[in-house]
């Protein structure tokens, strides 16, 4: 039971797992703001209308924020890697624990953009005046007349009223204002409370130390590097092999040539290579010695779950 739970939360590291993370987290938190920016002034025309302010408003930061948030899981490595897992190998090597907090990983991830949008968006209050400035009583409104309604208030956030409401527009355009902006800043202070909480655990839990989970981000990014250019390079002189195969000959540039050249290609990778390195890798030792990545763990022939202790996967996920 023991070994479970420190499993289980060593796999908390893999919510923060580089500084690279948070690089690209903050690129994508300030993509977000500009485009908010553009929405509210291009875009943003409250209806200023019973019952449509409401839906208008809330559809003005609720649907561009869901559609950020598909786009973060679509852009995730993670997603597609667990998809390649869970139809090759199930999710037999992981706990339920384990399952759960690699969703948590994607969708913590993918939750950048919509919150940066969200926060934003009740930070800047037009939206939320326009949803709800019909809902504002107009007995809590000194002096109100009483012959108008919830249609006049509706009309305020266009500032398409009667001269003698324009004081009291001008307090409902505050009041929401500040009930907006307060949600905002409530949200960034939840949002780094939670950041904060996690980076904590994950450095608690990491089974690794500063200085080989560093070694470990630098390989992963250099094989993923290597592994793209030489994939870009070996597709190319296959497909020039194929081309003049059919025509007898292939129209090949300088450079194209030299690479045909220097790298003589055979033929190609059988599906079981490329799904013993496709899907969720989760950071293994086997008898002490690390295996930083599923193509590591191919190219030393370790297959499957050891029964030993050497040869366990630990729960630290790799991105």
């Amino acid at each position: 039971m023991a070994a479970l739970i420190a499993e289980n939360f060593r796999f908390l590291s893999l919510f923060f797992k580089s500084k690279d993370v948070m690089i690209f987290n903050g690129l994508v938190a300030l993509g977000t703001v500009g485009s908010e920016e553009l929405f509210s002034v291009v875009a943003f025309n409250c209806p200023c209308s019973p019952a449509r302010n409401y839906i208008y408003g809330l559809a003005a930061i609720g649907v561009p924020a869901l559609a950020l948030f598909l786009i973060g899981v679509i852009w995730n490595n993670h997603t597609w890697n667990l998809v390649a897992e869970c139809h090759k190998r199930g999710t037999k090597n992981f706990s339920a624990a384990a399952t759960f907090l690699l969703f948590g990983s994607i969708m913590g991830r993918a939750a950048v953009a919509p919150v940066t949008w969200s926060v934003i968006s009740l930070l800047r209050g037009e939206a939320y005046i326009c949803a709800l400035s019909e809902f504002v009583r107009p007995s809590s409104l000194d002096k109100f007349p009483a012959e108008h309604g919830a249609e006049v208030l509706a009309r305020f956030p266009c500032k398409d009223v009667p001269a003698n409401l324009t004081k009291f527009r001008d307090e409902v355009t505050r009041r929401l204002r500040y009930e907006s902006q307060l949600f905002g800043w409530l949200l960034i202070g939840i949002v780094a409370v939670l950041v904060f909480l996690t980076k904590c655990l994950k450095h608690c839990c990491s089974p690794l130390s500063y200085r080989q989970e560093a070694y470990w981000a630098q390989y992963r990014s250099n094989e993923d590097k290597l592994f793209r250019r030489t994939a870009e390079v070996h597709s190319r002189i296959l497909a020039a092999k194929n081309v003049k195969h059919f025509f007898g000959f292939v129209a090949l540039d300088k450079e194209e040539k030299e690479l045909v050249q220097e790298f003589p290609v055979e033929g190609v990778q059988p599906s079981p290579q490329w799904n013993a390195i496709t899907g969720v890798y989760i950071y293994r030792e086997n008898k002490g010695f690390p295996l930083y990545s599923r193509l590591h763990k191919w190219a030393k022939g370790v297959e499957g779950n050891g029964p030993s202790p050497e040869g366990h996967e630990m729960l630290f996920l790799a991105s």
